[in-house]
């Protein structure tokens, strides 16, 4: 079991098993089809919280797909050229070698390699859903139905909703097997003759369906790499306090000694740093250290384990001292869930903008954190 002896000591266990758990995430993989002009770079830098698409010209894969990649980010994007580029055979050449590098991900029997999602991106402004797009999506959707890659169509630039709807409905005419159609507008649109900009939207709708259609292996990835769905982070945060409480306390939630209390600090490590790496925020030591001295150091613990958990228990209603030196699970349970969704909610308001992460290390913001914290521990479960 390993020994925290100070907040210091869980601070740095902290900051070391975020970098393990970045370190941890597969790489995320995602292809993108398209005619030249629909948007691409824009969807993409609109999706993710880090531009990859404006990084240099990108890499070569074959003749003609490019891969955007960002150090230290697990994301790569296969981009397509535009299916109208003239030559002879354009669309066959581009076909053989999208369904090649399928295959080569696949072949590779590694997840991080694997080509997980593809985006046919289709210009709502052109009206129209052309016959040789047809042709060129049920002919690769036909060859790579075995390898069961999800591909979503894209109604990228849809300033219009009556328009991208109408062409909405001529494209599910056709009955590719699609995941689904979903119109965007990938970023605010300011017209000439209009204020206030057309709002973007369409982007989180993409971001939940997508989510539900990659494999298991990469969700936590996309959802980390995402910063269109505030929803969809504290959801699978929420997860991680739920798995954090089940992986450490008994079906039916066993009495736990105070001689083993210590136990729970491992797994609020474990459940934190995940919960950081899931929002994909910048969290520097000085932010750690103000939550962990308003949260598990509010109740003034100064050795942590068995202390705090004695002085924590108090302040939740109805629990008072623990007798015999025994806490029930259940307890133990909710001392880890009141710090998950404390933890939670102070991340919302970061993301959020409510309240910049240099206000929290103030006392004020340390009151703020502190607070939370109490409030949660004070909920009925």
């Amino acid at each position: 079991m390993e020994i925290f002896n100070t907040p210091a000591d869980f601070v740095q266990k902290l900051i070391d098993r975020i970098h393990e758990e970045d370190v941890e995430l597969e790489t995320l993989n995602v292809m993108i089809l398209g005619k030249t002009g629909v948007g691409k770079s824009t969807l993409v830098n609109n999706m993710f919280r880090e531009k990859v698409a404006e990084i240099g010209v990108g890499k070569p894969v074959t003749d003609k797909i490019r891969q955007y990649v960002k150090p230290d980010f697990p994301l790569t994007i296969y981009d397509t050229p535009g299916l109208e580029l003239g030559g002879e055979n354009t669309i066959e050449k581009l076909l053989e070698e999208a369904i090649g590098v399928i295959k080569q991900g696949i072949k590779s029997g590694e997840i991080g390699k694997a080509i997980h999602c593809i985006w046919y991106c289709v210009s709502t402004p052109s009206h129209r859903f052309e016959q040789s797009e047809v042709e060129f999506l049920k002919r690769f959707l036909d060859e790579t139905e075995y390898f069961n890659v999800p591909v979503i169509v894209v109604l990228t630039q849809s300033y219009s909703k009556k328009d991208a709807d109408e062409l909405k409905k001529e494209i599910e005419k056709e009955n590719l097997k699609i995941v689904n159609v979903v119109p965007v507008l990938a970023e605010d649109y300011y017209f000439d003759d209009e204020d206030p900009p057309k709002k973007a939207f369409g982007l989180d709708t993409l971001s939940e369906i997508m989510c539900s259609v990659i494999p298991e292996a990469v969700q936590k990835t996309f959802v980390a790499v995402q910063c269109v769905s505030l929803e969809l982070k504290k959801s699978k945060a929420r997860a991680a306090v739920k798995a954090a409480v089940a992986g450490s306390f008994a079906e039916g939630f066993a009495p736990l000694p105070f001689a083993d209390a210590a136990m729970l600090i491992p797994t609020q490590v474990g459940m934190i740093a995940g919960i950081t790496v899931i929002f994909g925020l910048d969290i520097n030591k000085s932010f750690l250290t103000s939550f962990v001295t308003a949260t598990i150091g509010s109740a003034g613990a100064t050795v942590l384990g068995r202390t705090i958990v004695s002085n924590l228990v108090k302040l939740i209603p109805g629990v008072g001292t623990a007798a015999g030196g025994v806490i029930s699970g259940a307890t133990a349970g909710l001392l880890t869930i009141a710090l998950g969704e404390a933890y939670i909610r102070i991340m919302e308001m970061v993301y959020k903008g409510e309240i910049r992460k240099e206000e929290l290390y103030s006392e004020e913001g340390k009151d703020i954190m502190k607070q939370l914290f109490q409030n949660e521990l004070k909920k009925k479960r």
